[in-house]
């Protein structure tokens, strides 16, 4: 599998990468040994990117991941985790369903950006990870938290990244805004985005990809099925975790005729869109099992003809800027070890 380097650093990452949150058991239980063998089914693919975060499952996903690589040599795969909610003692009991993970309720969240607070997050994740070092660190989700998160969190991920304890250093969030802010104001390595550059979405165009590709960052595309929309488009299915809108669906549909007359699956075409775009480094999908992961795969492998991308345009489901990936090349970055 192809790989890129991000940014400014070292750091390379495969063209496909593992979302571990289901590891944590998002939405509902999944077994030690369920969540081996997907791990085991991505590395047997050539995937050698994983992503996790103390949020996912209050860290039932960094622990399952790290046990998962455990024994594979270290230099061969990249690991990213998040910063700016640490994990306190004491849930109050029950369930975390209400943060969408299936898990005992033994801890909760606080959000905590500050310098001393990442420090402590990193420290906790090596923990969790069984690992001396990350490759990748993200400012999650600081939508309400920017000003700390960028006067102190980035400060700290900028020492850490220059004392080698991690690789690369960045945010992830599901809006293009701040991100975009963040791209210009500071000097991260790549950001994570999610569900804002698929085939139904497009609000990264106009900003925050051509601001990164200007300024070397890499962007990594998560939620690229749109919560499962773009994976099967029928009524009652989801578009960023909830009921999708009748536009939405009918949108979806249009999409998946037109894809249908040339003979690809739509998913396959939500997998390949986003690496049109210069600035974009790779795509990263959630699985729960070993059949979702080799499936995931499948469909990023199977060729899309530019006349495909070409009769979406001249539909008006997709802008008429919107570059697209060619046929003739299946990566934006050059080939590297994996």
């Amino acid at each position: 599998m192809r790989t890129t380097v991000l940014g400014g650093s070292r750091v390379r990452v495969t063209e496909l990468a593992f979302g571990a949150a289901a590891l944590g058991n998002l939405y509902a239980p999944l077994n030690d040994r369920a969540a081996a063998d997907t791990v085991a089914a991505a590395w047997d693919a050539g995937i050698r990117t994983f992503d996790t975060a103390p949020h996912y499952g209050l860290g039932l996903s960094e622990r399952r991941l790290g046990a998962a690589l455990r024994g594979r040599p270290r230099d061969a795969y990249t690991v990213s985790t998040k910063v700016g909610r640490l994990l306190v003692p004491g849930g109050g009991g029950g369930d975390d369903l209400a943060n969408g993970f299936a898990v005992a309720a033994t801890h909760h969240r606080v959000w905590d950006f500050s310098a001393d607070g990442v420090l402590r997050s990193i420290e906790a994740s090596l923990e969790r990870l069984g690992l001396d070092r990350v490759d990748v660190a993200l400012l999650h989700d600081p939508d309400e938290h920017l000003d700390q998160a960028l006067t102190q969190g980035y400060r700290a991920l900028e020492r850490l990244r220059a004392e080698g304890v991690v690789g690369a250093i960045g945010a992830g969030m599901n809006q293009t805004r701040a991100l975009t802010r963040i791209v210009r104001d500071t000097d991260v390595d790549t950001v994570l985005l999610a569900g804002r550059y698929t085939l139904l979405d497009h609000g990264a165009l106009d900003e925050l990809l051509p601001e990164a590709a200007a300024r070397g960052r890499s962007v990594i595309i998560g939620g690229v099925l749109n919560s499962g929309l773009l994976a099967d488009p029928r009524p009652g299915a989801r578009y960023d975790y909830a009921p999708a809108p009748r536009p939405l669906l009918d949108r979806a549909l249009r999409l998946k005729a037109v894809c249908e007359r040339h003979g690809v699956p739509l998913r396959a075409a939500a997998l390949r869109f986003p690496f049109g775009h210069e600035a974009v480094a790779g795509v990263l999908t959630g699985a729960r099992s070993a059949e979702e992961v080799r499936d995931t795969v499948d469909m990023l492998r199977l060729p899309v003809p530019d006349a495909l991308w070409t009769d979406l345009r001249a539909s008006g489901l997709l802008p008429s800027h919107a570059p697209f990936p060619s046929s003739t090349s299946r990566s934006t970055g050059p080939e590297g070890p994996s």
